[in-house]
C-alpha cells in the first residue's frame, strides 16, 4: 500500500492533465455560447458530467494503481490533487483566452444582457439595479491574469467540494478474511 501512495502524485497529474484539456475543450463553448445557445447549452452539459469524470478517473486510480482498495483520506487527496493540476492548465487557457482573444467580449455581452433586464418591466428590478451595476463595473477592472486566477481558486474551490462524494463513493476497505 505504501509503494501505491508514491504513484499518487504523477497520476493525480496524469488524470488532472486530460480532465483539464476535457475543461478546456469545454471552455471554447463558453463564449462561442453567449451567441449560440445551443453551444451554451451543451457547456452547462458537459460541466455536469466533471464529477462523473472525476469518480471514473478516482475508481480507475483505485483498481489499477492501488489494487482495488483505497481509503477515503487517500482518494480524497487523489482527486483533489487531480482537480488542482486541471485547474491549473485551465488557468493557461483561460489567461490566453482573456488575455489575447476575449477583448471584453464576455463583460461586454453580460453587460447588455443585465442592461436588458434593467430596461424590462420586471418587479423590483429597480433595488438590485445599482448592485448589478456595481457587479459589472468590478468585474470590467479585472486584469487578465485576476481574472484567471479567480477561475483557478473557484475550481479548485468545487474540485475541493466535489472530492468529498466522491472519495466517499470511491473509498474500498480490505475485506476481513
Amino acid at each position: 500500500m505504501l509503494e501505491n501512495r508514491n504513484y499518487l502524485q504523477k497520476y493525480a497529474m496524469h488524470f488532472g492533465t486530460y480532465m483539464g484539456i476535457y475543461w478546456v475543450l469545454k471552455f471554447i463553448l463558453f463564449p462561442l455560447g453567449l451567441s449560440i445557445p445551443f453551444l451554451l447549452f451543451l457547456f452547462v452539459g458537459l460541466t455536469l458530467g466533471v464529477p462523473f469524470m472525476g469518480y471514473y478517473y478516482t475508481k480507475m486510480y483505485r483498481d489499477k494503481i492501488c489494487g482495488g482498495e483505497i481509503r477515503f483520506l487517500h482518494a480524497w487527496i487523489f482527486t483533489v490533487f487531480m482537480y488542482m493540476f486541471a485547474a491549473l492548465l485551465t488557468a493557461v487557457a483561460h489567461f490566453v483566452y482573456f488575455r489575447f482573444i476575449d477583448q471584453g467580449f464576455v463583460v461586454n455581452t453580460y453587460t447588455a444582457i443585465i442592461d436588458g433586464f434593467l430596461h424590462s418591466d420586471i418587479a423590483g428590478i429597480e433595488t438590485y439595479s445599482s448592485q448589478l451595476k456595481d457587479t459589472m463595473n468590478a468585474i470590467s477592472s479585472l486584469s487578465p491574469i485576476e481574472i484567471s486566477l479567480q477561475l483557478l481558486s473557484q475550481n479548485v474551490f468545487y474540485g475541493s467540494i466535489l472530492a468529498l462524494p466522491t472519495a466517499l463513493i470511491v473509498m474500498k476497505k480490505k475485506k476481513a478474511a
